[in-house]
């Protein structure tokens, strides 16, 4: 349980600098990591709230019913995530993910596409031709395991 964080304003579906200033996204999110030796496959999809920037930010996630399923929060310094009674610490956002799903996903890049904005990373393929409808989907096909995140936007 990863991607769900809480905030200010929805931005528009608009890209450029004022939706990236807005810093703040609700919506349903999945993603999907292929096996690898060490693990099985992961799949993961909830209701989010992503409130922030790569270097500071909070995320939620909720059950079908409403409450919170995990709470992310993180700074420069650390990042923390709660789930029901269980808190765990990690050095950073991205070893948190990493952690959880098993695979390194590239926090800073999310957040410039949660923002409009086309940003090509090595081994990622990204299609925001749906974005005006807030839908975005990233694949990554290199390095394994290959895996997949999808987000759809409330209005």
């Amino acid at each position: 349980m990863l991607f769900a964080v809480t905030g200010c304003a929805v931005p528009s579906r608009i890209p450029g600098e004022k939706a990236a200033q807005t810093a703040r996204w609700i919506g349903r999110m999945s993603v999907r990591v292929e096996a690898t030796p060490a693990q099985g496959p992961q799949a993961f999809s909830s209701s989010f709230e992503l409130q922030g920037g790569p270097s500071q930010g909070q995320l939620l996630f909720f059950t079908p019913l409403g409450s919170t399923a995990a709470a992310i929060t993180w700074s420069p310094q650390q990042a923390h995530m709660q789930s029901g009674t269980e808190t765990h610490a990690f050095s950073s956002i991205a070893e948190l993910i990493e952690r959880v799903l098993g695979t390194p996903v590239p926090v800073a890049a999310l957040f410039t596409w949660l923002a409009g904005e086309l940003l090509s990373l090595d081994g990622w393929q990204v299609d925001q031709s749906q974005f005006t409808d807030g839908k975005i989907t990233a694949r990554r096909t290199s390095p394994a395991p290959a895996a997949e995140i999808r987000v759809v936007l409330e209005p």
